[in-house]
């Protein structure tokens, strides 16, 4: 039987769209499968703000699966699309693939240098591997299969036969002029005034009106140049024939819809005509989606034409990026789930999704704040280990490090982000040198392999070696600053008398923390173990002056790494011999 109890002291967002769900789920077909959905377009790099269209039903499929009911993710890849334009940043992509533009992604060429089949099947491989390396379980669909296959015939047909109907719900959302009729031999209706049509009340794409048959919400692509520059000419319901021409390149041709499989429905029509045939109970859409005219308020009710509902669907806000503006796949050097998994966990990106409210905007960090955010997980797994952690806090916790099929790989030791980052940094992929370094963090556990923190040392290197400004880079002196440290006054000079005499005795990382703070207490009179409470407000001004004259004297600036694991990578007869021993 399924387990449909969850107690309401651990309830999260999760929790409570997983009991409507449900919820729904029987009421709609009572003992199926409940089906999620996500749909995601290959037009180009698949970024982390797409990701939270997959994050947000997998959170909710995966609680429901904990429960003991069964589910299915659907994702719809939505690569019969049209090629809309050539975008920005892509490697092996330059101007000459504009000739492909109305084609479907999958007829337009991979980049060069890719050994996939073609354009929509590059990114759908990306992102896929992504997928699973973060534990998504889903159903891939490919509506490119779905169409040219013939599965949507007698729905195509059934549209096209309440085409007056369709055109009478998207009029009550047309504020905005529809772009006029073309007859064969004009010129194509301008893509920008398409996208910027989303909301007023068009669409995304054209939503039909501009056949010259009058409304008409399916496009043929053209049997010579594969276009979806086409227009409707004329069309017989009682046989199905359907005449079409090409404004790209003059073709025309006449076909019996209920045979030809070159086409598809017009988008507003296409995502509820999915809704029903799939049974989806739950899809969240993006800010973009859920405006007044847009395509899901309209889907909402052109489903019910195809005698379906609209699924219960959040409002999912945008994700950014530390420094960046909202992402756009159009653009380029957009940050995909591969980008981001390469210098973080997938626990820590799966959290990140888990632990805000779909309608909730956020960021993932791909400069110094990553450091910050490993610091604040570490924290939050070290209460889920002694039991301190609040109930939302837990269940987050628990969604991102496992699935209901179980754990998620992890590392072994996960020593602290910054400190990995710190030691990749100074020994510039030297490993002898890490482990080294690694191995002296905790002389009563230390470390034999660094496997034992990997992945997470492989991903702190890679942040280091791909993120980290040239400038920003530690590199330690070769030879003693001697002008530094003729000019040092005796304040300075016994500073660094303190640190060097206490080096050996404190040669862990936690001695080394206590030896340098220490120091500017001790000259000042107190005891090393001093709290802040207990000291005046100018030693924080001491210590601060302290570490900028060991960093001058390490690596000749003011700030780098944590001092104590700058010392530790250094070595002790290195620092020495910096500091004018």
């Amino acid at each position: 039987m399924p387990i449909v109890a969850q107690s309401t002291e651990t309830t999260d967002w999760v929790s409570r769209f997983a009991d409507e769900v449900i919820e729904e789920s029987e009421r709609r077909a009572p003992g199926k499968p409940v089906v999620v959905a996500s749909g995601l377009s290959p037009s180009g790099p698949i970024h982390l703000g797409n990701l939270r269209e997959v994050m947000t039903p997998h959170l909710v499929a995966d609680e429901i699966r904990r429960r003991g009911h069964q589910v299915r993710h659907l994702i719809s890849w939505d690569d019969y699309d049209r090629y809309r334009k050539v975008p920005a940043g892509v490697p092996g992509v330059d101007e000459s693939w504009a000739e492909h533009i109305g084609k479907p992604l999958t007829s337009v060429p991979a980049p060069k240098g890719s050994t996939h089949a073609n354009w929509a099947e590059h990114f759908k491989a990306a992102m896929i591997e992504s997928l699973g390396e973060l534990g998504v379980e889903f159903d891939g669909i490919s509506q490119t299969a779905q169409y040219t296959s013939g599965v949507y015939r007698e729905q195509i047909l059934h549209a096209i036969k309440h085409r007056g109907d369709i055109d009478a719900i998207l009029d009550q959302y047309r504020t905005k002029k529809a772009p006029a009729k073309k007859q064969q031999g004009q010129k194509p209706v301008d893509e920008a005034e398409l996208e910027a049509a989303e909301g007023s009340g068009a669409a995304a794409e054209d939503d039909g009106s501009s056949a010259s048959a009058g409304y008409f919400p399916y496009k043929p692509y053209c049997g010579n140049c594969e276009k979806d520059l086409t227009t409707v000419t004329s069309y017989d319901d009682d046989s199905t024939e359907l005449t079409y021409a090409c404004t790209a390149c003059g073709f025309s041709e006449t076909v019996r819809l209920s045979e030809f499989n070159r086409g598809k429905l017009v988008w507003k029509v296409d995502w509820p005509m999915r809704w029903a045939y799939e049974g989806v109970v739950f899809e969240p859409s993006g800010v973009d989606h859920s405006s007044p005219g847009s395509s899901f308020q309209v889907g909402g009710q052109i489903v019910g034409i195809f005698g379906g509902k609209q699924p219960i669907g959040p409002m999912y806000a945008f994700v950014g990026i530390s420094g960046m503006a909202k992402m756009s796949s159009s653009k380029g050097g957009v940050p995909t789930p591969a980008d981001a998994l390469k210098i973080m966990e997938p626990q820590l990106l799966r959290w990140l999704y888990a632990r805000r409210r779909p309608n909730q905007s956020f960021k993932v960090a791909f400069d110094q704040e990553i450091q910050r955010l490993y610091d604040e997980w570490d924290r939050l797994d070290a209460k889920v280990a002694d039991g301190s952690v609040l109930p939302a806090d837990a269940a987050a916790h628990s969604r991102a490090v496992r699935t209901a099929a179980g754990e998620l790989p992890r590392t072994a030791r996960p020593l602290p982000y910054r400190t990995l980052a710190s030691v990749a940094d100074i020994t510039a992929g030297h490993e002898d040198q890490a482990l080294r370094i690694l191995s002296e963090l905790d002389p009563e556990q230390p470390l034999t392999s660094l496997d034992e923190v990997r992945p997470r040392y492989d991903k702190a290197e890679a942040w280091i070696n791909t993120h980290v400004p040239a400038e920003q880079r530690t590199i330690v002196r070769d030879e003693p600053d001697a002008e530094l440290l003729k000019s040092l006054d005796e304040a300075s000079q016994q500073s660094l008398r303190l640190l060097l005499d206490g080096l050996a005795e404190h040669w862990s990382l936690d001695g080394l923390t206590h030896l340098v703070y220490g120091v500017p207490k001790v000259q000042a009179g107190f005891s090393a173990d001093a709290t802040p409470k207990e000291l005046p407000p100018e030693i924080k001004t001491a210590q601060r002056s302290f570490f900028a004259l060991l960093y001058h004297l390490l690596v000749g600036r003011d700030t780098g790494p944590r001092l104590p694991t700058l010392l530790l990578a250094v070595g002790q007869e290195r620092v020495r011999a910096l500091l004018g021993e």
